[in-house]
């Protein structure tokens, strides 16, 4: 690929596909599907070409799509937060599926054993045994199943902070935020872009992509802000929210998942230590096992989404093989002004 300015390296391989081209996303095609309050909303909102959907509009300082402008909308009005649910939040691309099947499996130990030969991960999506919370709050009979689930009600979101529901923000909740290096989340959320963007559309450049990140305009960003109201309610309120990096959870996941574990209540017993219950847990929800699994290959989520999409290589470090040393100091530039003054690294 031709590069079009010299801030990135020219570079051979486009974003990998998926084994199965991806039809046209169905969250792509609702738009047109929105309430009269949403379209009155958008209407006035700030627009720019999206990544991987028309448009991303920007709603009370974050850029989103429409319909999840409109699923934000219904979550914040009608969800009533219990004080046992746990709540998981990310930046997208930043570990989300991996978050997903390690808090599910620590959840449900007792039901399901991480060895059990009918784990309910081995032939499911880690995506589909959570709620999307803005997918989740489109329509009564999604809200009424959320109302209905039994306790603790394990839950995700990619909202920011500021945008969460009152009830969340003042119950007894926790919040498990999880967040990666920037230049590997720009990185990986090229490729996932390119992976699910219809043919018609044409590639999404990494030039323009990083233009857009770096400015702020990337789904449910900019990433900066995203990262940083949960970086700062974390130091107010460490018992409600755990602020966790991609980096750590990779270098150190025994360690990372005792301590999860603990912070949303449901610690490990010395003996399930002993019987290896935790590494079960590490071994199970690993990239090497997800990514291999025919669920997670083959087909098409009920969403529209490529079940493959979700899965590259989960390594750390690989921005390196895309952005030159000028772009990486430029994200790094960008992260110490917007971080380093809040004691935030990466």
């Amino acid at each position: 690929m031709a590069a079009a300015n010299h801030h990135l390296l020219p570079h051979d391989d486009q974003p990998s596909n998926s084994s199965c081209e991806p039809l046209l996303p169905k969250f792509i095609e609702v738009e047109e599907n929105i309430s009269q309050e949403c379209r009155d909303i958008i209407s006035g909102l700030p627009r720019e070409e999206g990544w991987f959907q028309n448009s991303l509009y920007q709603f009370k300082g974050f850029w989103d799509q429409a319909w999840l402008i409109q699923g934000a909308l219904g979550f914040q009005k009608h969800f009533e937060a219990r004080d046992d649910d746990i709540l998981l939040v990310t930046t997208p691309k930043s570990g989300t599926t991996w978050l997903k099947a390690i808090l599910y499996a620590t959840l449900n130990r007792s039901n399901f054993p991480p060895n059990s030969h009918n784990h309910p991960l081995l032939t499911n999506s880690p995506h589909m045994l959570l709620p999307f919370m803005e997918g989740s709050h489109q329509d009564n009979i999604s809200r009424d199943r959320i109302d209905g689930m039994a306790s603790p009600r394990l839950l995700f979101t990619h909202l920011p902070y500021s945008s969460l529901p009152e009830s969340v923000k003042h119950s007894s909740c926790k919040i498990v935020f999880l967040c990666r290096n920037p230049k590997d989340n720009f990185v990986s959320l090229w490729h996932f872009a390119n992976k699910i963007r219809p043919k018609t559309w044409g590639t999404l450049s990494l030039e323009e992509a990083f233009d857009k990140f770096c400015r702020g305009v990337s789904p449910h960003g900019p990433f900066w802000d995203h990262v940083l109201g949960y970086w700062l309610e974390s130091l107010k309120r460490s018992e409600k929210v755990k602020f966790l990096k991609y980096e750590d959870l990779k270098d150190q996941p025994v360690a990372s998942l005792k301590t999860l574990a603990h912070f949303i209540g449901h610690s490990f017993s010395q003996e399930e230590e002993a019987n290896g219950v935790i590494d079960n847990i590490v071994s199970l929800c690993s990239f090497e096992n997800l990514s291999n699994l025919k669920v997670n290959k083959d087909g098409e989520l009920p969403f529209g989404m490529a079940a493959g999409a979700y899965f590259r290589q989960g390594q750390v470090g690989d921005s390196v093989n895309y952005l030159s040393s000028e772009s990486l100091e430029k994200i790094d530039s960008i992260a110490e002004q917007k971080f380093g003054p809040h004691g935030l690294k990466f």
